[in-house]
Formats: structure tokens, C-alpha cells, sequence
């Protein structure tokens, strides 16, 4: 039947669905155990959420995830196997805090010792590293008060904890910046969870020894790329799945040009990209009912590229938080290892994603550049290079970091929901990790986890 409709038909053990870190992460498993297997991937290139380009004067711009942390094990166990070298972020020199009147200040330190809200802004992120601690993240739903937490958003928490507008302002810059959620959109069990995965909320917010610790000299697509080229021509970019059909011990997967059978399937996609799948049978109501309550979260990374980080010369770091009506919350120097050029990276989180984007093109630019003025003066106004990575217009990630549960999401749907496998059908992706979820190394933990479970599951059936 193939042959007269001129589809490819593939016959393999597991077929792997997505070739961003996860999915590579688990057909490199199935590798290294000897289990043959097929990668189709929607893309025309591998990396998913991570996307490195290098342009024509050698820099190489990461417009996606970028870094990696000390105790990110599987991610720089990866990167060591294949060679990708790192180098730590760049960030002597005084930071900025740009406040919501305009003030601009210049601080030393991991943060502020004084300002606005900084006080009561510390007890609340301690109350939520205390609650953290209580959160089982292998099986939320064992943690104490778990329905409690998961009915409040983060946004109604912060208000029942304290009345200062400032505090809230740097809490809902930390749910933009980790999240790229508003604080009235995201589960409160879900924040407390997310650090819990961290080890820690310092873990997520700062640079030395914690999640932004270094970067990688040539990108962060370097180890998904050499595990790519590992797999060769058992991975199949342009490949976008449209339907997928299991039974007892057995998986179709249908491209426009391919179909894949397999004893085992493993997908490796965002939620959203999963309920744009047709499903026969149909998914379970939990697990169904766990995608509709992960959205996607509204970002843009945005780049300005200059002859020199000329912002040193001036005892500045590049780093800087912006409290004002500017699209940009968070900047960093994001120059190459070498030091030259210099390169600040932007981020633009939630509703100001929202009202930035629907901006043209050149008040987006002008925009932005007036938030990195008001960080390293006004020579930001004036780049040799400028590119802006809209995540939530990404063709098939539509959005980032990272998909977040919504009050109700883990009560009603996360114990089946959440990543049990259904029938021989098994989840991966960073929002299914235990350590690190949202994160690159939480991804390929998750990939490594489904292999096993696949394993383990064809050895049973002999």
C-alpha cells in the first residue's frame, strides 16, 4: 500500500518523534544499548528550543537556550563526551537596576543590598524556597497542601504575602524572567515545584555556580549537533508528524512522506505540538486534559552586536534588570568567549512580549535599543548587528522557555497526565523532568528516562 502512494515505509524498534534535546537525548540511549531506532523530526535542523546560528562573520548568536550550571550533570556529561567546550558568563563590573520611575542604579554583588521593595522582596523568595522544600518532585501530588498550592496563582500569593507594590514588581519580574508567564497565569504549586526541580530559587536566579554559569564557545546546539551526526541517517529532519496510531505493542507514525512502525514510541514534543497530532485511539482524558493546561510561555531574545563590549570600559557588566514600561526585563553580556565582539542579549517576557510584538519592525528595534541604552548609555543606540528570535511565532516551538502548569492542571490531570505512558506510547521533554524541568538538562534527562523506561518494556515482552 506504501509503494502505490509513494510513502517511505520504515520498520524499526522505537520511533522517536522531535530531535530537540530530548529526543536526541533518547535515541542516543537507544543507541548506546544497541536498540535500532528512527528520529523524525517537523524542523530542518535539531536542537528544537536551542537554536545557534553563526553568521557570516564567524559569531555565533544562541537564540535559544544557552546555558548551563554546575550541577546540570547530564548536560555537560554530554557536552564533555562530544568535546563542546564552555566558557563562564561574562559579568565583572557593576550591574544595573533600572527602576520603575526611571531611577537607574548601579549595584555590586549577586543583588542589591537596598531599594524598592528589596526587602520584603527577600522574605517572600525565602517563603518560597521553604515551600519548595516540601514539594515531591517525582510525584507532586504527594506534597503536603498540593491542592492548596496548585489552586492559587503565583499573582495571589504574592499579594496575601505582602502590600508592597515594589516587592511585587521584582516578584512578577522573577515569574517573567523564569516562566516568561505573567504571575496571574501560573500555578503556585508550579513555581514551588520548578525550584524544588532547581534545588534551590538562587539556583534559577543567579549567575556564578547556579543555572547562567557559563556558556558554550560554540554554541549551544554544539552536542545536539554531534549527536546527529552520531545517528546519521536514522534521524529525518523535514519530517513533520501528523498522526500517530498504537495498539498492544505497536505504533504507527505518518508524515506526509513517511510512515514509521515500531514496537515503541517516544515523543519528544512541546504540549502544544502534541495536541496538534491526531491520536487514534484518541488520548486519555488526563493526559489530554494535562496538555490543554500547559501553555507555552510568551518570549523574545533579542541581540545587539557592537565593535566592543565598550560597557567594561565604563566598570559595567552588561547585566541589568529593567522595572520600567520598556519591553525589556532582563539584559547580559552575551559576547563570545574570545571578549570581542561585544553582544547584548535582551529578553522581553509576558505582556510586554505581547504589546512589543505588535509593534513594526522598527520601533521594536528602537525599542529595545532605548531599554539598552538606559543600562550602558547611549552608544547602545548605535550597533553594527541586531536580531530579535520571537519564540511564540516559532513555527513549531510557539513559545518559551518552557510550557507551565495553570492553577488546576497538576490537581485534575497530573498523576496519569503528567508523563505515564500510554499504551506503548512514552513522553518525553523538559516539562516531564524530575531535576532541572525547563531546562536543557532537564530535557535530556527526560529523553534518557523514556529510553530506560522503552528498554525496559521491550525486554519484558522478550
Amino acid at each position: 500500500m506504501w509503494e502505490e502512494t509513494g510513502t517511505d515505509l520504515i520498520e524499526t524498534e522505537v520511533v522517536v518523534v522531535g530531535a530537540g534535546y530530548a529526543g536526541l537525548a533518547a535515541a542516543l540511549r537507544l543507541e548506546d544499548a544497541g536498540v535500532d531506532c528512527a528520529v523524525l523530526e517537523a524542523a530542518d535542523r535539531v536542537g528544537g528550543r536551542v537554536l545557534s546560528e553563526t553568521r557570516t562573520d564567524g559569531l555565533t548568536l544562541d537564540h535559544g537556550g544557552q546555558w548551563v550550571g554546575p550541577t546540570q550533570r547530564h548536560l555537560l556529561s554530554l557536552a564533555a563526551r562530544f568535546g563542546c567546550a564552555t566558557f563562564p558568563t561574562w559579568e565583572a563590573g557593576r550591574h544595573i537596576e533600572v527602576w520603575h520611575d526611571g531611577t537607574r542604579v548601579p549595584y555590586a554583588g549577586a543583588a542589591p543590598d537596598d531599594g524598592p521593595g528589596v526587602a520584603e522582596y527577600l522574605r517572600v523568595t525565602a517563603l518560597l524556597d521553604d515551600l519548595a522544600r516540601t514539594v515531591d518532585t517525582a510525584a507532586p501530588w504527594r506534597t503536603p497542601r498540593f491542592e492548596e498550592f496548585d489552586a492559587c496563582t503565583a499573582d495571589s500569593f504574592f499579594r496575601a504575602r505582602t502590600e508592597d507594590p515594589d516587592a511585587r514588581r521584582r516578584l512578577a519580574l522573577t515569574v517573567q524572567g523564569v516562566w516568561c508567564a505573567e504571575p496571574y497565569e501560573i500555578s503556585l504549586l508550579h513555581v514551588l515545584f520548578y525550584i524544588a526541580a532547581a534545588g534551590g530559587y538562587e539556583q534559577l536566579m543567579e549567575t556564578r555556580g547556579c543555572a547562567q554559569d557559563s556558556r558554550f564557545t560554540a554554541g549551544a546546539a554544539g552536542p545536539a549537533r554531534a549527536v546527529a551526526d552520531l545517528l546519521g541517517e536514522r534521524l529525518r529532519l523535514g519530517e513533520a508528524v501528523t498522526a500517530l496510531r498504537y495498539g498492544a505493542g505497536t505504533v504507527r507514525v505518518e508524515t506526509a512522506s513517511t510512515v514509521v512502525e515500531a514496537r515503541r514510541a517516544i515523543v519528544a514534543l512541546p504540549p502544544h505540538a502534541v495536541r496538534a497530532l491526531r491520536f487514534t485511539p484518541g488520548l486519555p482524558v488526563s493526559r489530554d486534559g494535562w496538555l490543554a493546561h500547559s501553555p507555552m510561555g510568551r518570549v523574545a531574545k533579542v541581540h545587539a552586536v557592537y565593535g566592543t563590549p565598550f560597557w567594561r570600559a565604563l566598570g559595567l557588566s552588561g547585566t541589568a534588570t529593567l522595572y520600567d514600561d520598556g519591553p525589556v526585563g532582563v539584559v547580559y553580556d552575551n559576547s563570545p568567549a574570545a571578549g570581542t565582539p561585544g553582544v547584548l542579549v535582551g529578553f522581553v517576557y509576558g505582556d510586554r512580549l505581547t504589546r512589543w510584538a505588535d509593534l513594526g519592525p522598527e520601533a521594536r528595534r528602537d525599542a529595545v535599543l532605548a531599554s539598552f541604552g538606559r543600562v550602558v548609555g547611549e552608544e547602545a543606540a548605535r550597533p553594527v548587528g541586531y536580531s530579535e528570535k520571537t519564540w511564540s511565532r516559532d513555527a513549531f516551538a510557539r513559545g518559551g522557555y518552557e510550557a507551565f502548569a495553570t492553577p488546576g492542571g497538576w490537581t485534575g490531570y497530573g498523576r496519569r497526565g503528567w508523563r505515564e505512558p500510554t499504551g506503548p506510547v512514552h513522553w518525553a521533554g523538559t516539562e516531564t523532568a524530575t531535576v532541572w524541568n525547563g531546562y536543557i538538562d532537564g530535557a535530556i534527562s527526560s529523553g534518557y528516562r523514556a529510553a530506560d523506561d522503552v528498554i525496559a518494556s521491550l525486554q519484558a515482552d522478550g
